[in-house]
């Protein structure tokens, strides 16, 4: 990519004009539960709908007509849906939906590379979702396509030139094999526009198969800010995944040289499918839209104390607990199945 431009990588709570959702169907990992998880989607699509546009890749026409009569019954305001009829393997837009950079001041989506997480997965139809949406006129500005293996949920942005990751998964022989550690920095340095990579080496969960996204483990909630995930009970074996990877944040450091403020989220009791694995749940795997923060919960006692400590930070925003029970049973959460297009990136319908 061309060096002279100048290039930013804007954070989640910057102003968007829309979120991407990919609706899951009968072909989706989701088949089994399906009826369970639209609802969920139903109520992430009504309540975004509030706030700013959201995209719909359908997998056919008739299931447009079908996901338009699920949500005409419920409060979404229908005149800020945009369908697509999209053909997909599955429904984590977050992985393999676009991530914008700011131009010169104008927004363009970045296609990365989408593999299945490592090819664990069936992907190459959602691998061309981006560019059948931008062949749909979707978009309103530039689609670059990058010969680079990059999921969303990999990465998280302060907006100010730092990017946060997790070593475990971008280092994955499956993803990118012929780039070592400082290739992939600078490729994200030249790419996302970011002056400083920040890796993790520790925390994960269990049930995870994404071989450890950032957004399930610490977040950026402003650019001096990190909320992470906690464990305090010493007999499950996250007390000690987390722990190390809260030792690991107060080594960070921010662009000046301060040390980040923490913000501790509580761990969820252990949740398990009807096959007895552990599933996993988090609340750092919430979405910044205008004006609200939609917050994943699991019908735990610990929903409630994450929203009162999601509600004490976001003071100009107003979470909103979204009940993604159905989501972890496919080893997601709300964060995994969104992607925010910043302003500027759909055409103003107002």
């Amino acid at each position: 990519m061309d060096k002279t431009i100048k290039r930013t990588f804007p954070s989640e709570w910057q102003a968007q004009s829309g979120v991407m959702i990919t609706w899951p169907h009968k072909q989706t990992d989701f088949a089994s539960e399906l009826t369970r998880v639209e609802l969920t989607f139903c109520e992430l699509a009504a309540v975004i709908s509030q706030y700013e546009q959201v995209i719909i890749c359908s997998s056919s026409n008739e299931h447009t007509q079908h996901i338009y009569h699920l949500l005409s019954q419920t409060r979404c305001i229908v005149e800020q849906v945009q369908f697509y009829s999209v053909t997909s393997n599955d429904s984590w837009a977050r992985d393999h939906g676009p991530i914008t950079v700011i131009e010169n001041g104008k927004p363009v989506l970045l296609d990365f590379e989408f593999n299945g997480w490592g090819k664990k997965y069936p992907y190459e139809l959602d691998n061309q979702i981006t560019a059948t949406l931008e062949s749909h006129d979707a978009f309103n500005v530039q689609v670059k396509h990058i010969d680079l293996v990059l999921e969303g949920g990999s990465i998280d942005s302060d907006g100010k030139g730092t990017i946060l990751t997790t070593s475990q998964c971008l280092l994955t022989d499956s993803r990118n094999p012929d780039l070592d550690k400082t290739a992939i920095e600078q490729a994200l340095q030249s790419i996302l526009g970011v002056d400083r990579v920040l890796w993790l080496e520790h925390g994960q969960l269990l049930g995870d198969d994404t071989d450890g996204h950032i957004d399930m483990l610490a977040r950026f909630i402003n650019a001096n800010t990190l909320c992470y995930m906690a464990c305090q009970d010493e007999d499950d074996p996250h007390h000690l995944w987390l722990s190390e990877l809260k030792q690991e944040l107060l080594t960070l450091r921010t662009a000046n040289d301060k040390p980040y403020q923490l913000l501790e989220l509580p761990f969820p009791d252990a949740i398990y499918n009807e096959s007895g694995q552990r599933l996993p749940a988090s609340y750092c795997n919430f979405l910044i839209i205008n004006e609200a923060v939609l917050l994943p919960v699991y019908d735990c006692p610990q929903d409630q104390q994450a929203v009162d400590i999601m509600s004490s930070f976001f003071l100009d925003r107003t979470v909103i607990p979204i009940n993604c029970r159905a989501l972890i049973e496919q080893y997601g959460s709300l964060h995994c199945v969104t992607m925010q297009l910043p302003a500027g990136v759909l055409a103003d319908k107002h």
